[in-house]
């Protein structure tokens, strides 16, 4: 009897032990896993135990990690080419629009027959098209390849007043007189303020592009934006991916499809969030900086 008691407490201590040494081993994995998603870095996990089992899942764990890593490099490498050939294809088809656009000026001085006027000004009209797609495709490189600009103090709601101020008078050729909504308290940020224009105007312009006649902008005083309007061609799946690269909706033939994936970029650049929801044909979308 008292072997056997000596046996279950000896039994019992090992096994103690063990649990012990297993819960140690668990705790250094995930914190080593931890610090290998966090950081950059091609080191391995490693743990003090030497049991069988917890070093064979260290082993497989390490090796998924290196395809991790692998799959990630080949990501930032695919999406650095991108930008470059973004670029590189913007900055070329730039020179020959403009020289279209500078002949075209100069055939207007010209004697023509009604017919030539008419065709002259749908080929401007398609260059001055093409022009702007290019412009907001080279500005998408150099949003994407910076680090973010300069940050100072911005009145969150002037600078919303003067941006739609800045755009009344293409709403209102559009028929849409914006409901604006601002809080009187002073919302104060630490923004990049030509980052935050441009993200309102993005916003401005896509609502002048497919609202169906209306357009809402509300700032209340904890720094929540929203920009509504009715929506009825959109559907929740296409609102999933408005803030995906080059998406746009089958109306959009005039666009990249890259306004509001710019705008989510500046404002997570400045760490804020941007979402979009449909709710009875309404499209939000909402900014909280």
């Amino acid at each position: 009897m008292v072997v056997l008691t000596v046996l279950l407490a000896v039994l019992s201590a090992v096994l103690i032990i063990k649990v012990y040494v297993l819960r140690r081993s668990a705790r250094e994995i995930a914190e080593a896993f931890s610090d290998c998603l966090k950081t950059d870095t091609n080191n391995l996990i490693t743990v003090s135990s030497s049991d069988k089992q917890v070093r064979r899942l260290v082993k497989q764990v390490n090796d998924e990690l290196k395809l991790l890593r692998e799959e990630h490099h080949r990501f930032v490498q695919g999406d650095m080419e991108l930008k470059n050939a973004v670029t590189n294809i913007s900055h070329d088809l730039r020179t020959p629009l403009t020289a279209i656009c500078g002949y075209l000026d100069m055939l207007r001085s010209e004697e023509k027959s009604p017919a030539a006027e008419r065709y002259i000004e749908i080929i401007s009209s398609r260059a001055e098209a093409m022009k702007q797609l290019t412009e907001e495709l080279f500005s998408y490189s150099v949003i994407m390849s910076a680090e973010g600009g300069s940050q100072e103090q911005v009145n969150v709601g002037d600078s919303l007043e003067e941006c739609i101020a800045g755009y009344y008078s293409v709403l209102i050729e559009k028929g849409i007189t914006p409901k604006i909504s601002i809080t009187e308290e002073k919302v104060e940020r630490i923004l990049d303020r030509s980052a935050l224009s441009r993200v309102f105007s993005n916003l401005i312009n896509n609502a002048v592009k497919y609202s169906g006649g209306d357009l809402a902008v509300s700032l209340s005083a904890d720094g929540t934006i929203v920009f509504s309007n009715s929506a009825p061609q959109l559907t929740s799946v296409q609102v999933d991916k408005l803030f995906d690269r080059f998406y746009t909706v089958e109306a959009a033939r005039n666009s990249t499809g890259l306004g509001l994936s710019i705008a989510r970029t500046l404002v997570e650049q400045m760490d804020g969030s941007i979402t979009a929801s449909l709710n009875d044909g309404v499209l939000s979308i909402v900014i909280k900086i």
